[in-house]
Order: C-alpha cells, then sequence, then structure tokens
C-alpha cells in the first residue's frame, strides 16, 4: 500500500537527518526535530523542480524508493498522508502543522505550481517584498507562524536571515500537544539524578508509574525500549534507552529503519515501572547545510542551469516538545487515575535516568513524527 511505501521513505530519511544533526551537535546536547514536516515541506519544492534537482529530491528524501513514484503520486500520498494525520480522533490530542512558501512578489511563479501547492499543501505561495523590505518580511513570516502554532514557536527565523537577494523562502512548523493514555500522578514524582555524562549529573524531577505498555528488553543490542501511547492510541512516544554502561552514541551509529522496525515489531505489552524526567526539548536548525551535505545541492543552488530561477535561499525548522505528567505539551488538569503500589515481583523497570532517544510516532501507520533525544534535561 502506498501510504506504507511513503511511510516507510519518510522513516530512512528522519533517521539520515538525525544522524546530520548528531555530527554537528555535542553529545549532551538536546534535539528535536519532525523529519515528517521537513519532508512534506520538501515534497512541495518538488513542485517547481525538474532534472537534477528533481532526482536529488528524490534521493535525499528517499522517495525513488517508493514503487510507483512519479511526482504526481508522491503529491497524492502526501495529501492523503496530512489527512490521515490531522483529522481529529481525540479532542485532547492535537497535531498543527504550519507549511508555507514564501516568495518575492516581483517574480512570476508559475499558476500550476501555485495550484498543487494549494490543492496539495493547502497554502499557495505568499507574495512578500524582500528586495526592498526584508526584515518585515521576516517578522510578517515570524507572526504567520506563531499565529499558525497557538504562539508556542516563535521566531523561526532569526534576525540577518533575509535580505535583498531572497528569492523564496520555505518554512515549516509543527507542534504537537497530546495527554498521555495512563498520566503520571503528580504526588508519585521524585527529584533523582539524570547523569548526562560519566562525569556530569544534576537533579531533575522524575515522574513514576506502574502500568502495562508495550515494552522490551534487547541485551544483544544493549537497549531497552518503551512505548507510551497517548490518549486516542493512535500516537505514542517510543524511547530508546541504552544499558547503563552503552554510550548512546553506540545506539545512534547503529540505528537505522531495519533495526528499529525489528524493535518495534518485537515489543510486548507487560507491566512497567516507568521513571520518566519531566523534561522540555526545542530545537531550530537551517537546513541547508544538512540537506546539502545528505546530497541535496541544486535547489539551493542559484548558478546551475535550467533553474527557471526557482532556487531556495535557506529553509529552517523548528519544534519542540514539552512532556510532563499529562502529557505532552501542559494542557488543562483532568481526572487522574491512581493506580495502587502493590508491588509487582514480575514487572520490568524502565529508568530514563540517563540520555535516550524518543521518537513520536502515529501507529496506525507507523510514521514517524517527530525524533529526538533528551540528553541534558538539567536546570529546566
Amino acid at each position: 500500500m502506498a501510504l506504507w511505501e511513503l511511510s516507510k521513505a519518510n522513516g530512512r530519511f528522519a533517521l539520515s537527518l538525525y544522524k546530520q544533526l548528531a555530527l554537528s551537535k555535542t553529545p549532551d546536547a538536546n534535539i528535536f526535530m519532525s523529519p515528517l514536516s521537513v519532508s512534506t515541506a520538501f515534497a512541495m519544492t518538488k513542485l517547481g523542480a525538474c532534472d537534477d534537482t528533481l532526482e536529488q529530491i528524490m534521493k535525499v528524501f528517499e522517495f525513488d524508493t517508493i514503487k510507483e513514484k512519479t511526482s504526481d503520486q508522491v503529491h497524492f500520498f502526501f495529501a492523503k498522508l496530512n489527512c490521515r494525520l490531522y483529522r481529529k480522533k481525540d479532542e485532547t490530542t492535537e497535531l498543527i502543522s504550519a507549511n508555507r512558501l514564501f516568495g518575492e512578489k516581483s517574480l512570476a511563479f508559475n499558476e500550476t505550481y501555485q495550484n498543487i501547492s494549494e490543492t496539495v499543501y493547502g497554502t499557495r505561495l505568499q507574495p512578500l517584498d524582500f528586495k526592498e523590505h526584508a526584515e518585515e518580511s521576516r517578522v510578517t513570516i515570524n507572526d504567520w507562524i506563531a499565529n499558525k502554532t497557538e504562539n508556542r514557536i516563535q521566531e523561526t527565523l532569526p534576525a540577518g536571515v533575509l535580505d535583498s537577494t531572497t528569492v523564496l523562502v520555505l518554512v515549516n512548523t509543527i507542534y504537537f500537544k497530546g495527554q498521555w493514555k495512563n498520566k503520571f500522578d503528580k504526588d508519585n514524582g521524585v527529584v533523582a539524578d539524570f547523569h548526562v555524562s560519566p562525569s556530569r549529573s544534576c537533579a531533575v524531577p522524575m515522574m513514576y508509574q506502574e502500568a502495562r505498555f508495550r515494552y522490551r528488553h534487547f541485551p544483544d543490542d544493549q537497549v531497552q525500549l518503551l512505548e507510551m501511547p497517548y490518549s486516542g492510541d493512535d500516537i505514542t512516544m517510543v524511547m530508546i534507552l541504552p544499558s547503563k554502561d552503552t554510550p548512546l552514541s553506540k545506539v545512534e551509529e547503529m540505528l537505522d529503519l531495519g533495526k528499529l522496525s525489528s524493535w518495534l515489531d518485537q515489543m510486548k505489552e507487560t507491566t512497567v515501572s516507568v521513571q520518566l524526567p519531566r523534561f522540555r526539548v526545542e530545537d531550530s536548525f537551517s537546513l541547508k547545510e544538512k540537506l546539502q551535505s545528505m546530497g541535496l545541492r541544486d535547489l539551493f543552488n542559484a548558478d546551475r542551469d535550467g533553474s527557471d530561477g526557482i532556487y531556495i535561499s535557506d529553509a529552517f525548522h523548528k519544534a519542540f516538545l514539552e512532556v510532563n505528567e499529562e502529557g505532552s505539551e501542559a494542557a488543562a488538569a483532568t481526572s487522574v487515575v491512581v493506580i495502587g503500589r502493590s508491588i509487582n515481583l514480575n514487572r520490568e523497570v524502565f529508568v530514563a535516568n540517563r540520555p535516550f532517544l524518543l521518537l513520536i510516532r502515529e501507529a496506525t501507520i507507523n510514521t514517524l513524527l517527530f525524533v529526538g533525544r533528551v540528553a541534558d534535561p538539567c536546570g529546566q
């Protein structure tokens, strides 16, 4: 089925982009991004691309692994995927995405391009005056994003990134809030040490609960996996925790879609005693250099032949996540079901007191919505 294929292509891209990001950061830096929304945004640019550029887009984003991979079909798959993801199944779970192209108003962007952009991604390109008013244009774009994300995502474009030579700006942001299907009781929390590295630790608020979750320990790979569903069951958070003396970088190196899928397939529901820090991760970065090093060169290059003048000056991505007792991104307090503290001897134990990876996924079509790592929740 086509949607599965697109989900797999997006998954492969997600893990490659994650590795690129990890290379550019120190091991104790948090990472958080939505590879799906990056893929969606760049599928938008595919509308105007031909020849080498199109080939590079297909390759970097792994769209060329989809069997029916003509250009139109990739857009159609994205449209279907977006319908699946953004229709509300549960009133406590919200996934809000804001994608838009902003173009220099003196240039003519062709009508087909506009129409497809509107049909598939729900927005037409917005013309702005970069030539004369670059700074005002930046503020306009940032305000649009803030407005779309309930003011959670602000200042996506840093000062000075736009100037009079800017032609096209691609912006894409995503905001998720969900409530845990099993909430943590606020009274069960403790303060405990989180070990950022062998030489550094700090005290953080740890949430505690014991409940039934999908879980698996893989001694050969030295990891434990835990999956916690949000209310509504279709969106879940998967945490990948390395064994005590295994550095997270070792897990990052071996992670690919095959490995991840085989782990996920082997997880079973069981009683798990969970300790998880409260944390907030926010990340923003320019996608240009990351994607160029993955092989997407022509799209950012103004001088190549046959570009029809469409090239992207830069692309920025920003995402954030807050995890607390209620779920992700604080929502109104609701009743908490307290589970009795009877000591269960055959339970599994998952204590996230050292750096771990997290994925937020749509489980029914197995699409990775977010990928990140919590390496340093100190001082939040």
